[in-house]
């Protein structure tokens, strides 16, 4: 049995799809439901259960939960504008570090998400190999929950038997619940289909024309399909950086959103809000010789590739998986 924490979220959601067509429904799914539609995600899948993130880590440390072969924990705030820093220890560290040490006491496969934020403004590259780490700076608080578990595995010496997962720009499926965090893409094409043009930011930085802002957008089906090579290939460990190893621009982001809606571009450039002044990335692009030397064998589609299959096959349906 899996136990799937964030399941009802965005990647959580998609794993969950992934595991139901290999054939897997022995599933435990961990999260936090709330106001939201959440449970739509849930709704066409498979799973043999469902707890609150709470009750699920309670019934879990006083072994009250059947057996488990693997956790994948997805579960976190994702937002880099959350405010509470605290909750963000809390949740996002804190609740981590529970997991693992459970799962190296018990001898568990844990995978867990973390973050592409924690390279901050990239000045010390986008490598995920272990003497880097230590010298990255985070931007916001939550890239810094995120590096903190990281720093922490790397002290306990736990990259030895638990994988951790840099998620860069991930989009697809199921994402409509995330609101301001949700991808380019599903804002793109909303905003193309009520107003027939996109709103972009302008560039603030000399280098980067208007739109010319990268980051290395990734399928959420590829990283899914990464992270189930992982779990067949359990003596395979470490901190790995999750993207497609391509920069690609906005433009270029909603040029193939215009494309597979079969619309001429036409792209406005709006003022950057202070807030994010400071704290924004120019440039992502994930380093991923580390993951490919361990023997990870998934193509990446291209950009394109993946952006006309999110629109036309589910952001135009309104088809969740």
């Amino acid at each position: 049995m899996i136990a799937l924490t964030g399941g009802a979220g965005f990647i959580g959601s998609a794993m969950l799809w992934t595991l139901n067509q290999s054939g897997q429904s022995d599933v435990l799914i961990a999260d936090e439901l709330g106001h939201t539609d959440k449970w739509k995600n849930l709704a066409p899948l498979r799973f043999a259960d469902y707890f609150h993130k709470t009750d699920f880590l309670t019934g879990l440390l006083a072994d009250k939960l059947p057996p488990l072969d693997a956790i994948i924990h997805l579960g976190a705030n994702s937002s880099t504008t959350e405010p509470d820093t605290e909750h963000l220890m809390q949740n996002n560290f804190a609740y981590t570090k529970a997991l693992a040490n459970y799962c190296i006491s018990k001898n568990i496969r844990f995978i867990y998400a973390s973050s592409a934020a924690t390279y901050g403004d990239g000045a010390h590259g986008y490598s995920d190999r272990d003497d880097t780490t230590p010298r990255l700076l985070p931007l916001n608080g939550y890239g810094y929950s995120k590096h903190l578990f990281d720093l922490w595995a790397m002290r306990q010496k736990a990259f030895d038997k638990i994988t951790g997962l840099k998620f860069f720009n991930v989009f697809g499926p199921n994402e409509y619940h995330k609101g301001d965090m949700a991808s380019v893409v599903f804002k793109a094409y909303h905003q193309i289909k009520t107003t027939g043009s996109v709103r972009l930011f302008k560039s603030h930085r000399t280098g980067f024309a208007d739109g010319g802002q990268t980051r290395d957008f990734v399928y959420v089906k590829d990283c899914c399909s990464v992270m189930m090579w992982l779990l067949e290939n359990p003596d395979v460990n470490g901190l790995f950086n999750l993207g497609t190893g391509h920069a690609r621009t906005f433009k270029d982001l909603v040029s193939a959103t215009f494309a597979a809606m079969n619309i001429q571009p036409n792209t406005q450039y709006i003022p950057m809000p202070d807030a994010l002044q400071g704290k924004y990335q120019y440039f992502t692009e994930a380093d991923m010789s580390k993951i490919s030397e361990a023997g990870c064998p998934v193509e990446f589609q291209t950009l394109e590739q993946s952006v006309a299959d999110y629109v036309q096959l589910h952001l135009s349906r309104e088809s969740p998986y």
